[in-house]
């Protein structure tokens, strides 16, 4: 419903919860809050032309929230706020600024920076809120597939990138909700063998001024001015029906859906940043601030955009866990990845695993069923707290990221890490106290190089970002063996093919949560550019062209997903000397050098760069025990092998190895004891009963 310029608005004291837009039976209850306003007035815009209707002052005001009741209106009405909290010293008064409501469930269009209209009159600028009544989108939906840890393999997406070239998607879902959950999508997901997607922000976000005023934008979407309704530039017309029948489509589809939400910061900024929601309602509620030694504020900057949320101020904290309960109650997610989340920690400054906001979290009746993942670092004080937080949260783990990387790479000294990397990151997340998947394990990650282009690159390439190639980590442990970016020397190409194989390999058969960046199976390339958050173009989207060599690599990524899925030890480690589970399916863990000979502590420290490993599981009447040995090589020659000795009449059934471009090329042998190693390879054998 949505009133017309004539009607006559009767306002009446409403009530001051919920706080939003709440529909009733005798019109919009809207609740607000904002402690330190003089006057909050509610702006009321027609639906179909965003032309103003009517401007009314909320008349009552409960301690610090602001509310009325306006009869006769209701759902998918346009709305927005005026509020006058007079001069601060960190900002000019708000009163000539449009205000989106924190609480808004559904934006009216994508907001775009624009500073002329800015600095006129923001009414032009800023989207208008949508009243959504939750009686409207209640309807019976798909049940979650509610995958055990060990059966989690995520799978990192954008929901534009991923369909914006897609020859069989239609035109107009390319690059929306609707585009991302085409069954040509799903089936390629499906093939693959992930079972999580995680996009990447979802929520409405602006990209910065400074980006906007270059000519370009936010293409990554971490920016968000309202941490509760969906990106609108992702809908063809109902942004939160869509994203609810996209969220459909995968759990009808057995895939888990994770978002990564940006709760760290907004799209406000710092001193002189716009004032688009929080700073004009409750700026010294909802940031963080500092104090200068000439008594002066200013906004703290942990997120290194501008400001940073107070997430220990308690009606801050309630809005988070609203948000995050309408993201899973109402649009249907499955979990969270936290950007930045040592911000949610900070109490107010200082990092507490036990703060009010993560102890919410963990016995909140709704959010405690989700998957929790952590980015576990900001750029505050004391902001690198891998393996800090609590037991029910998984963490982002870069030191696999960069030793598996270097190992690979084959730099000196990383041989004993890399054997803690496979197993679990013990050193980071102890045996006991947190269990061995809760490290997502990444080789790649959206910020950063692809896959295709850590093996192709020695050096960043982000010139496209108009920055002088300055931005983006310098620290790649990269590699483009003999020539950087593209060639056409066969020899290079397939030794960057087979170092792919290698990480990928690795990665799937690390005990941990597998994260893998969505594209590298297609093997993607931003062409050297491993910052490319404001690259809206063919530099992010998918190229869903293949050849034989990108369609090699794809069937071989799919291939050692199923390897992983078909064991219970490569993706469910439960070992003897780890209280954390009462069971255990290993029978013995054992190093060897290639010899044959077992690795001794010593052996770890020397500069060797070959290495095996046997895994003896335990069985059942039902089901015999699985036995592996994996040979690892990564020095510059072909190395002979000893694989551990076996009873008769039995043998090392080769099911990978990664010299091999394709699948069609491996061989299926069945070796006693001797094994020629290629060089900068992996192989994976298992035990076999061999018929007479």
């Amino acid at each position: 419903m949505n009133v017309s310029v004539n009607q006559k608005l009767v306002q009446s004291e409403g009530q001051p919860e919920p706080l939003g837009a709440h529909v009733t039976s005798q019109g919009v209850n809207f609740a607000v809050y904002s402690p330190d306003a003089n006057a909050v007035v509610l702006c009321l815009y027609s639906t179909d032309t965003e032309e103003p209707i009517a401007e009314i002052p909320l008349a009552s005001k409960t301690g610090d929230i602001w509310h009325g009741l306006v009869h006769g209106l209701g759902h998918r009405q346009l709305y927005a706020y005026r509020v006058d909290r007079g001069h601060s010293e960190l900002l000019t008064s708000p009163a000539d600024k449009l205000l989106i409501d924190p609480y808004a469930k559904v934006l009216s269009r994508p907001i775009h920076w624009n500073a002329r209209q800015y600095l006129n009159d923001s009414h032009f600028m800023i989207p208008k809120c949508l009243v959504t009544d939750s009686q409207v989108v209640t309807k019976s939906r798909p049940p979650a597939p509610g995958y055990q840890p060990h059966e989690r393999i995520i799978y990192e997406t954008h929901v534009k990138g991923l369909t914006k070239q897609h020859p069989d998607v239609p035109k107009a879902q390319q690059g929306k909700y609707l585009g991302a959950c085409h069954p040509v999508i799903l089936a390629h997901l499906k093939s693959l063998g992930v079972t999580t997607v995680q996009f990447m922000p979802l929520a409405s976000f602006m990209p910065e001024p400074y980006i906007t005023e270059k000519g370009m934008t936010n293409y990554w979407g971490y920016n968000p001015v309202n941490f509760f309704a969906p990106e609108p530039r992702y809908a063809q017309a109902d942004a939160l029906g869509e994203i609810r029948t996209m969220v459909d489509r995968y759990h009808e589809a057995g895939l888990e859906v994770i978002v990564d939400v940006v709760m760290n910061h907004t799209a406000e900024g710092g001193k002189g940043g716009p004032v688009l929601s929080f700073k004009g309602f409750s700026p010294f509620q909802s940031y963080l601030y500092e104090q200068a030694p000439n008594g002066e504020l200013f906004f703290s900057n942990h997120s290194g955009c501008g400001n940073t949320v107070n997430t220990a101020q308690p009606m801050m904290m309630k809005l988070i866990l609203d948000a995050l309960r309408f993201w899973m109650e109402i649009i249907g997610v499955d979990g969270f990845r936290f950007d930045l989340a040592v911000s949610l920690g900070r109490e107010p400054q200082v990092f507490n695993k036990a703060s009010g906001l993560l102890r919410a979290l963990r016995q909140d009746p709704v959010l405690n069923k989700a998957v929790l993942i952590a980015e576990p670092w900001d750029i505050g004080p004391d902001g690198y707290q891998l393996g800090n937080f609590t037991s029910d949260w998984l963490e982002v783990n870069d030191k696999y990221r960069d030793n598996v990387r270097a190992f690979w790479r084959g730099d000196e000294g990383t041989t004993a890490e890399f054997a803690t990397r496979l197993f679990g990151s013990a050193d980071v997340f102890p045996k006991g106290m947190r269990h061995i998947n809760t490290s997502v394990n990444n080789i790649t990650y959206h910020d950063g190089f692809t896959l295709h282009d850590l093996v192709s690159y020695n050096e960043r390439h982000n010139e496209a970002n108009g920055e002088e190639n300055r931005d983006g980590h310098g620290h790649n442990l990269s590699a483009n063996y003999g020539v950087e970016g593209p060639t056409q020397d066969n020899q290079i190409i397939a030794l960057r093919e087979q170092q792919k194989r290698n990480l990928f390999a690795t990665l799937l058969l690390s005990q941990g949560t597998p994260h893998i960046l969505g594209a590298d199976e297609l093997s993607k390339t931003q062409h050297g550019n491993n910052n490319a958050y404001c690259q809206d173009n063919g530099i992010n989207w998918y190229d869903w062209e293949m050849n034989k060599r990108k369609q090699d690599f794809m069937n071989f990524c799919s291939y050692v997903v199923s390897l992983r899925k078909s064991s219970d030890l490569w993706s469910h480690l439960l070992l003897q000397d780890d209280s954390w589970q009462q069971r255990t399916n290993v029978r013995r863990i054992r190093w060897f050098k290639p010899d044959g000979s077992v690795k001794e502590t010593e052996d770890w420290y020397d500069n060797n760069q070959s290495f095996g490993v046997e895994i003896e599981g335990v069985g059942d009447a039902q089901h015999p025990p699985e036995h592996w040995f994996l040979c690892i090589n990564t020095s510059e020659s072909d190395i002979r092998f000893n694989l551990p000795a076996i009873a008769p009449k039995s043998g090392w059934r080769l099911k990978l190895d990664t010299r091999y471009a394709s699948l069609q090329e491996q061989p299926h042998i069945c070796i006693q004891r001797v094994f020629l190693q290629a060089a900068k390879s992996m192989a994976v054998f298992r035990y076999a009963r061999l018929h007479d």
